[in-house]
């Protein structure tokens, strides 16, 4: 009896979610994406410069350490610039696909 229930439970918020119209849908999704690549663009360049601030404090003082800590602080330091890269490599290809996915005059005003 419960499994009925869920069912007809599924069912009808399947039916609700359908009566949608596209064009209400459609906005949502461009102005989900628009703030999602605004924030992109603004927060990946500061997260980038950090990372790259943090990896040159980490090798600095991981060269005043033992040989181990060293090594370390190294892979640490080489770890946080990837990250940077990655940020920054975000920050670049972010637009052109978000505006390739769900534009649909070619631009979603980020």
């Amino acid at each position: 009896m419960k499994k009925m229930g869920l069912v007809l439970a599924l069912a009808l918020a399947m039916s609700l979610a359908a009566a949608q119209t596209t064009s209400s849908m459609l906005s949502g999704v461009q102005g989900g994406v628009t703030s999602l690549c605004q924030s992109l663009l603004e927060l990946m360049p500061v997260v980038a410069m950090l990372m790259i601030v943090l990896a040159g404090v980490i090798y600095a003082a991981g060269q005043m350490m033992g040989a181990e800590t060293r090594a370390r602080a190294n892979v640490w330091a080489t770890a946080a610039l990837t990250g940077a890269l990655i940020a920054v490599l975000i920050v670049v290809v972010a637009k052109p696909v978000l505006n390739a996915i769900y534009s649909a005059n070619g631009t979603i005003g980020c």
